[in-house]
């Protein structure tokens, strides 16, 4: 066996964009850098890693438009890296639009036998005060820790877990946040203080057979979010049903509430098959009762904040035997 290396994976994102000048920090072009370019932005990273870093580079996207074979090229080499007994951690760089999903497809289908930790940037690499390089550098600190296995989120300092983080502002530094419970970590110069105790290591959602014929698809099931609010309609529900959309994720007022207008048309296409679960439009807390009814999708999904929740039923269909 050789001397434990960390894996640092890139998938492109604001840390790797560029602009056109040092003071542009909207504009910019991201997913430019390559991820071993990354790393020299941070001259002590091996010290940091306690050992050799090996990098791939996965993809050069902007995460706003993340895709299913992005999503899978990225699950395979974390899957060949987790097996691989060298490897002691892998890091992912990301961009922030999308990271929560991305956290939570992970979280969801890979093994908590190591730490997976992603990081990011509200700034490009080329501004004048990139966040991008300390964000890496405290990424690779919680990776290479000996700490706990699983995925997080490593951002301004601050350390996540993958079914609690989310983007809560568009521009400011201070960006990803776990808005029920606070974050897990901190990272202080170097060393990572953990807030909370220790849990068990969390199993995949999805067993690791499923989680192989999840990789051979070419397309994961079509699941939309739909918004309930005022002067709602029924008429964007019904046209996703028409259109052959599998599930729908209803962000709802308050209690997760839906305007009486779009309910009728949730239980017809609940009639026909499609599968519904029904959130909360609200940043913070979780509805009481979620649901119209019940159906396999619900009970996993009830903790989620809709985007992640919509990851979760597209697994969720994905593995379900059609009729």
């Amino acid at each position: 066996m050789g001397q434990s290396k960390l894996v640092i994976l890139g998938t492109g994102g604001t840390i790797a964009g560029r602009a056109d000048s040092q003071s542009q920090g909207v504009g910019y072009k991201a997913g430019q850098i390559t991820v071993q370019s990354l790393l020299e932005a941070v001259p002590d990273l091996e010290q940091q890693a306690l050992g050799p870093v090996q990098t791939q580079q996965i993809a050069q996207v902007d995460s706003k438009d993340m895709d299913w074979p992005v999503c899978r090229a990225l699950l395979r080499a974390c899957t060949q890296a987790l097996e691989d007994a060298d490897t002691r951690a892998v890091v992912i760089t990301h961009g922030t639009d999308t990271l929560e999903e991305t956290a939570w497809l992970l979280h969801s289908l890979l093994p908590a036998t190591k730490p997976i930790v992603l990081t990011c940037a509200m700034r490009p690499a080329t501004a004048l005060l990139a966040d991008g390089p300390q964000n890496l550098r405290d990424a690779v600190t919680v990776a290479a820790s000996g700490g706990r296995s699983g995925v997080w989120v490593v951002a301004g300092g601050e350390v996540h877990a993958a079914a609690q983080v989310q983007k809560v502002h568009p521009y400011r530094l201070q960006a990803m946040r776990s808005v029920e419970g606070g974050p897990q970590a901190l990272v202080e110069e170097g060393r990572v203080r953990w807030l909370v105790p220790a849990a068990p290591s969390a199993r995949a959602m999805v067993p690791a057979a499923m989680s192989s014929d999840l990789l051979a698809l070419d397309e994961l099931p079509w699941v939309e979010v739909v918004f309930s609010g005022a002067l709602a309609r029924a008429s964007g529900v019904d046209a996703l049903v028409a259109a052959g959309v599998r599930g729908i994720v209803v962000a709802g007022t308050g209690n997760a509430t839906v305007h009486e207008g779009m309910e009728a048309a949730l239980q017809r296409a609940r009639d026909k098959g499609v599968w519904i679960w029904r959130g909360t439009r609200c940043a913070e807390g979780l509805p009481v009762a979620s649901g119209l009814g019940t159906n396999p999708a619900e009970a996993d999904l009830a903790h989620l904040p809709v985007a992640k929740a919509r990851i979760a039923m597209m697994l969720a269909l994905a593995v379900q035997p059609r009729d």
